[in-house]
């Protein structure tokens, strides 16, 4: 089993800039896809970022290119979401993910709202 906890949400107005964390906890030893998802009042949940194990390759979703970067350090089983030039359709629960051994586990998410 692996734990998730994440942390770093709050208020901003637009074009403010805000980081996520999420430290994982339990078998968190060997190779583990993490990420991050998020989802709105209303719409499905969707996907945000993701980084491999070693921290090399990185995808994001075309909606955050350019402003959100993902990033992981792995001695401190934490991965980052760092997020720049929010928008208001920004707003939603943030999910923090990983990916093991073909089993998925989730954060309980933690709230990002935008104000225009």
């Amino acid at each position: 089993q692996v734990q998730l906890v994440e942390s770093g949400g709050g208020l901003v107005q637009a074009g403010g800039s805000l980081r996520l964390s999420c430290t994982a906890s339990g078998r968190t030893f060997g190779p583990m896809i993490m990420g991050w998802f998020r989802q709105a009042p209303g719409k499905l949940r969707e996907f945000v970022a993701e980084v491999d194990w070693i921290g090399a390759k990185t995808y994001s979703t075309e909606l955050v290119k350019g402003r959100f970067t993902i990033s992981r350090d792995n001695a401190k089983n934490t991965v980052y979401l760092q997020m720049n030039s929010l928008k208001p359709e920004d707003t939603a629960v943030y999910y923090c993910s990983a990916e093991k051994e073909g089993n998925y586990y989730w954060g309980q998410g933690t709230q990002v709202t935008v104000s225009s």
